[in-house]
């Protein structure tokens, strides 16, 4: 194969990141300390004041399911640490607390049963929490 071929086919390949498919995955943030409000008058009013409702955290009446979803993700584990967690859960007041305690529910699914386990049931939990797209790599920090 001449040069000019093999040169012009490793400048068409496709290569996937160095880091795998990771990189790929939405990046997930903390919600707002703003709460969207329920009528729809409110929302209009808070639509006008705040430019980025997306950003805004969900309705409060929501929350209570979404514990519900913290605490099934740690319904087979039964040692003390679990317990503590679970406490901590429910005496929780916005979206904001539950967003700080992902890290400690994916370290106590990784300790008892696997990673793979602890990425599937924070995924389920990461559906809760606005997220944003990675940045590019060829982007200047």
């Amino acid at each position: 194969m001449s040069p000019h071929a093999l040169l012009l086919r490793r400048w068409t390949q496709t290569t996937r990141p160095a880091d795998g498919p990771s990189s790929l995955r939405h990046e997930v943030q903390p919600p707002s300390l703003r709460q969207a409000p329920e009528s729809v008058w409110l929302r209009l009013w808070f639509w006008l004041a705040a430019p980025a409702p997306a950003n805004a955290a969900p309705p409060v009446s929501r929350l209570p399911g979404i514990r519900e979803d913290f605490l099934t993700a740690l319904a087979d584990m039964g040692t003390d640490e679990t317990a503590a967690l679970r406490q901590r859960v429910m005496r929780s007041h916005s979206l904001r607390e539950l967003w700080h305690l992902r890290a400690e529910v994916y370290r106590l699914v990784a300790v008892h049963h696997s990673q793979a386990e602890a990425e599937h049931r924070l995924a389920n939990l990461n559906r809760h929490f606005p997220t944003r797209a990675p940045r590019s790599g060829f982007m200047p920090l």
